[in-house]
């Protein structure tokens, strides 16, 4: 996707006055207040009802890929990017390695023989967007292009991103890129656009073992909603107090 010139002064403009007003304004208690502020909407009532949250089953996900090709075609993701990937952990007693099926097509190949024989256990842990309800990429975003829309979903709104980069430094999962095509923040959606017709994330489609589930928590007939009640999940990095919408079901303590 080409990029106008009209587009990219628009942004360099807004890019260089937000700078330019952090720099001369005493921007903590401004920046204290606008945190507050968002903090607050994104954890107000949904209007319409339905929060939703993501299951992730480490137990059932075997490393196949199919998520992470998947998502790239469903949202157009360039080619040295990816919105959600699967970490391979092998834990011994001298730490953990980690590798990564970062890109569409890729497979791992099996593991030494020497690693496995000395291996305490081994997991494919799928990550992506949490979709925090605390949210630090919104509270840091300049000029409000982050935000929480309704139903708990986290999204990059592409028409005012100026492309500061602030929400992908403050993202502690790693999970926000800068989109070279689009000049502007990239990361998961969900599908949002999948969800508000009535579908499913193509990534959950597509798992041929069901590792993934996507559905409304408040929801205590459905799957996820029966998860979510059980109390029997855990977040990555509970302790940034982010309160992430992906829910780990046999989530090893070693994974970061």
């Amino acid at each position: 996707m080409t990029q106008s010139t009209t587009g990219k002064g628009r942004r360099t403009f807004l890019h260089e006055l937000v700078l330019g007003a952090m720099a001369l304004a005493s921007a903590g208690p401004v920046a204290l207040l606008a945190s507050r502020s968002r903090a607050e909407d994104a954890s107000a009532k949904k209007p319409n009802g339905k929060e939703y949250a993501f299951v992730v089953d480490v137990s059932k996900c075997i490393g196949c890929g199919y998520c992470v090709e998947a998502c790239a075609i469903e949202n157009n993701i360039p080619k040295e990017s990816v919105r959600t990937w699967v970490e391979r952990y092998i834990s011994t007693s001298d730490g953990v390695h980690v590798e990564a099926i970062d890109r569409p097509g890729k497979m791992l190949e099996p593991p030494p023989a020497g690693l496995m024989a000395k291996a305490r256990w081994a997991a494919f842990v799928p990550k992506l967007c949490n979709h925090c309800e605390n949210a630090p990429c919104v509270q840091v975003c300049p000029v409000g292009a982050t935000f929480t829309a309704s139903g708990g979903f986290v999204l990059v709104d592409p028409k005012h991103c100026i492309g500061c980069g602030y929400c992908i430094q403050a993202c502690p999962y790693g999970v926000r890129f800068f989109n070279k095509e689009t000049r502007v923040a990239d990361k998961c959606t969900w599908c949002y656009h999948r969800v508000a017709k009535g579908l499913e994330p193509a990534c959950v489609t597509v798992c041929p073992t069901q590792a993934r589930q996507f559905g409304d928590r408040n929801d205590l007939s459905g799957p996820v909603g029966k998860i979510y009640q059980s109390d029997n999940w855990q977040t990555l990095k509970p302790e940034m107090h982010s309160h992430s919408r992906v829910l780990y079901l046999g989530l090893p303590r070693e994974v970061v």
